[in-house]
């Protein structure tokens, strides 16, 4: 069969040597023979160790969901664990509350040493990031809207995180429940983001600083905490900042950035973990919207989880992408991506910098020309 224009996954000429490589490789002669030779073999333990990873992975995100739902590790907090009076403090057999321990030791949440098991630096760090628990927890309807990924990918799923995720879609309806556990969800989960954005963007000489979509203002409190004299605006759904803790310097502003025009007299605007909610349509007037409300000289900082570059990275391009599929709205972008949005709707002097941690947000950020 020859490469056609109805079949753009062939190519004329045959496989490029790095096909061909792979085809030798995945030959278990080859795996076998690899395997004894000093120089390689090292490589072929790595690479199937790696491989391993991959299939038993859901299997690792599972027993770190059992760690979080018994609470083993504020547990391990307290002092070190022995199994049998663990086993009777979290109603789990003996025999299985063991295997739990082993687990959690494996993926270096716990340390064995004998039959005692102590937390490391990794686990209290687990249980020291605001909200990471509580996101543990809600990919409960994450992994089932995962559960057939092949009909996920063909939108053949209507998905739970499309029902619990509502005003993406336009607003919440008025449902100020829902407004409220969305918000402290995402609220609980921001201080990692607002420490690396504002560790990497600049804010120097900035008078009025307008969040949008900034919920509960967790990102307004750490922006006001490092600049006390900045005048800060939170813009969001009014059932959303209905319920948001009152703080001095912030003013709590209600509107939709889909059906309203934004608030002028701020100089600079953030959209911190906002674009990737929304298709490409919705970005591009909300984008729009921020240049027309910016004055001139006037600065947007974007700042969310990145993916979809040249250099594919498992962040962005496996979590974060996937994850807003299930959402059946919007999608995780490259920098690039973000630049050409920021280019069409006016802005200059673009900047993509360099993520601190690319699992916790990258940011963007643009000018209004003077």
């Amino acid at each position: 069969m020859t490469a056609t224009a109805e079949d753009p996954v062939r190519r004329k000429g045959g496989p490029d040597l790095r096909t061909r490589l792979a085809r030798l490789a995945a030959k278990p002669g080859f795996q076998r023979w690899a395997a004894r030779i000093p120089g390689v073999r090292g490589h072929v333990r790595q690479e199937g160790a790696a491989l391993f990873d991959l299939v038993q992975g859901f299997v690792a995100s599972q027993v770190l969901r059992a760690v979080v739902e018994l609470e083993i590790l504020h547990h391990a907090m307290e002092g070190p664990l022995v199994a049998s009076e663990l086993s009777r403090r979290i109603n789990v057999p003996l025999a299985r509350t063991e295997i739990l321990l082993q687990a959690a030791a494996a993926l270096g949440l716990l340390a064995r040493k004998r039959d005692i098991f102590r937390i490391t630096t990794r686990g209290a760090a687990l249980t020291g990031v605001p909200g990471l628990e509580g996101m543990i927890r809600h990919h409960d309807a994450f992994y089932r809207d995962m559960s057939d990924p092949v009909a996920l990918l063909r939108g053949e799923v209507d998905t739970e995180l499309a029902r619990f995720w509502p005003y993406v879609f336009g607003g919440a309806g008025g449902d100020a429940a829902s407004a409220r556990y969305y918000s402290t969800l995402m609220s609980d989960s921001q201080s990692l983001v607002a420490e690396d954005t504002l560790a990497t963007a600049s804010l120097k000489g900035q008078k009025r600083l307008l969040d949008i979509g900034g919920g509960h203002g967790a990102f307004a409190r750490a922006v006001r905490e490092r600049r006390s004299k900045l005048e800060i605006g939170v813009f969001d759904l009014p059932e959303v900042i209905a319920d948001a803790p009152q703080s001095d310097g912030i003013e709590f502003i209600a509107g939709s950035f889909r059906a309203d025009p934004l608030p002028e007299g701020f100089d600079t605007m953030s959209l911190v973990r906002v674009l990737y909610d929304h298709e490409d349509a919705t970005v591009r007037d909300l984008l729009s919207k921020a240049f027309d409300a910016l004055p001139p000289g006037g600065q947007l900082l974007v700042s969310e989880p990145m993916s979809g570059g040249q250099r594919p990275e498992r962040h962005g391009d496996v979590y974060f992408a996937f994850y807003t599929m299930a959402m059946q709205t919007g999608r995780a972008r490259s920098a690039e991506r973000i630049i050409t949005l920021l280019t069409e709707a006016g802005f200059a002097g673009i900047t993509a910098h360099r993520p601190i941690r690319p699992y916790v947000t990258a940011v963007v950020t643009a000018w209004k020309p003077a």
